[in-house]
């Protein structure tokens, strides 16, 4: 049956490549992002791939009161429901804490963990009362490794993730903390690093295609936690158990 999923940061990454298969397979869109240039752009890309879906778009800053408010409100109308909220908005800031502007760091934590809280907390507030609905929050392999504030607030959304979906997946909603690991998309160039500058080994990096298709399959299985790609799977896996140092010096690769 056709739904209607809510996606933040949806002008490119990730969010793009969830929009593109969300429509072709004949689910409606409500498109989140800053970037309204972007924004158009991806609605007439999905417009001609797949004429029949609606695609909505919501052009908000959501460390912006009003723009977050709009969103919300959004969620919370009952006549047009959103069946799936895919918190995917983010950046990343440079491993060196003590060097990063403090607010920098601040609005990182909002983005990361207060947005996609208080989105969450407006979903539900129709999902519930309906019996159904899937809630995904963007977090990361590095939420398994010591890697600065950016693996604090992936591991804060995986601990939230993992709590909802036990206590509402019994009223027919569930909450799935996504952790792909590297993945193609433009994330790093916004870091300032060119493709092939990460110093990431080839052999780890991940197609976003297969990290959408892999983890909307866990989404909607109910899973709380969905970690695209077996290497990845096993990775997460081993740095549970690593010592905290080895843990840490593996974190301090990549940006």
């Amino acid at each position: 049956m056709a739904q209607t999923a809510l996606i933040t940061g949806a002008s490119s990454g990730l969010g793009a490549e969830y929009a593109r298969q969300l429509t072709a397979r004949g689910d409606s869109v409500i498109l989140v992002a800053r970037d309204q240039q972007a924004l158009d752009a991806l609605t007439a890309e999905l417009g001609a791939a797949s004429p029949a879906v609606t695609v909505e778009v919501l052009s908000a800053d959501l460390l912006n009161d009003d723009d977050l408010a709009r969103v919300t409100e959004r969620l919370t109308d009952r006549e047009r429901p959103v069946d799936l909220l895919i918190n995917n908005a983010g950046f990343g800031l440079p491993l060196a804490f003590e060097r990063n502007e403090v607010e920098a760091e601040t609005r990182h934590i909002r983005l990361h963990n207060e947005v996609p809280m208080r989105l969450t907390h407006a979903a539900l507030q129709v999902m519930l009362e309906r019996g159904h609905g899937h809630i995904a929050n963007m977090a990361s392999v590095a939420a398994f490794i010591p890697r600065s504030t950016y693996a604090a607030v992936k591991q804060w959304l995986v601990g939230f993730s993992r709590w909802a979906n036990a206590r509402y997946r019994k009223r027919g909603v569930t909450v799935t903390a996504v952790c792909p690991g590297y993945t193609h998309t433009n994330f790093h160039e916004r870091l300032g690093l060119p493709p092939g500058e990460e110093g990431i080994p080839a052999w780890m990096w991940l197609d976003a295609r297969q990290v959408v298709s892999e983890s909307l399959r866990d989404i909607e299985r109910g899973k709380s936690l969905s970690i695209p790609s077996f290497k990845y799977k096993v990775l997460a896996g081993i740095a549970r158990i690593a010592p905290a140092g080895l843990a840490a010096r593996v974190g301090e690769r990549g940006r």
